[in-house]
């Protein structure tokens, strides 16, 4: 794995840490052969630090999701351990995990409750962890919802009654409404029109600045991830084959899956066609 000219902050400085993390699912053959074994995410170590965005790319299928969901603890890994603010997570206190991590899903539609109002939706891990009175439950969710840019009028609508661009934004506001240190972002715009896109992103940079936010971003959009983040994560059949930072991995590429993916972006410019790479295919 290629990871000269990384940046390196102070070890102190760590927010979210992957220490040789594996998952292995277990695979029935024939009545005759022997059980066999996929190996989803494969060995992964990986240092987040404090206040950045880091990118992780790679095709669908390359291990990114459930790579989150070790992080998250939805998942739990089959060898490796995570280390948050150095300390390691304990599978067992699901709430204290969740104080520090959130995440961000692709389809806000299918994450939100069709049956709750958009208040109750944001609200609901705050009564989940007991903070606060109904009052202030309810002062701190106003809070959050307008600074995501959701209008009053919004809190006692339903999911269905939101664009998807307002459902992301509810979604953020839930994650943000504990004050975590960081944010799991799951290719959280790849489900919302373009337009909508480009507003979602900047609202990510802003809040970012706003609450001193880390952000681990997973796509498979190039364009999107040069856009936002500070260093990249190249993922490759579960393993991390590149890490460098932004401008030395657009610019420099050194791994032959990177030049690859990159080549077989496609571009805005009409003129210059489809991707060599990608037409070939």
């Amino acid at each position: 794995m290629n990871t000269s000219l990384t940046p390196r902050p102070p070890l102190d400085d760590i927010a979210l840490e992957l220490c040789a993390l594996s998952k292995v699912y277990p695979l029935k053959r024939g009545l005759f052969q022997a059980p066999g074994q996929l190996k989803a995410v494969d060995d992964v170590s990986l240092r987040l630090y404090r206040g950045e965005t880091l990118g992780l790319v790679g095709e669908s299928g390359c291990g990114k999701s459930t790579l989150a969901k070790m992080l998250l603890g939805l998942l739990a890994p089959t060898s490796g351990n995570v280390l948050i603010n150095g300390q390691e997570v304990d599978p067992t206190e699901r709430r204290a995990h969740a104080r520090h991590i959130q995440p961000i899903f692709q389809d806000p539609y299918s994450s939100l409750n069709p049956r709750k109002t958009v208040g109750e939706i944001v609200g609901l891990p705050l009564k989940l962890h007991g903070i606060g009175n109904a009052a202030e439950r309810t002062r701190q969710v106003r809070q959050i919802l307008d600074l995501v840019g959701m209008p009053e009028r919004t809190h006692t609508q339903y999911p269905n009654q939101l664009s998807g661009g307002q459902r992301q934004r509810v979604a953020i506001a839930r994650a943000l409404i504990l004050r975590p240190d960081i944010l799991i972002c799951d290719e959280p715009t790849s489900a919302l029109d373009v337009s909508v896109q480009a507003q979602i992103l900047n609202l990510l940079l802003d809040l970012k600045a706003e609450f001193g936010l880390t952000y681990l971003f997973i796509s498979h959009d190039l364009g999107v991830v040069e856009h936002l983040v500070d260093r990249v994560a190249v993922m490759n059949k579960g393993s991390i084959v590149e890490l460098a930072s932004r401008e030395q991995l657009f610019s420099d590429p050194q791994h032959p899956y990177t030049r690859m993916l990159l080549a077989s972006a496609l571009t805005p410019d009409p003129g210059l066609g489809i991707p060599a790479l990608a037409a070939a295919a």
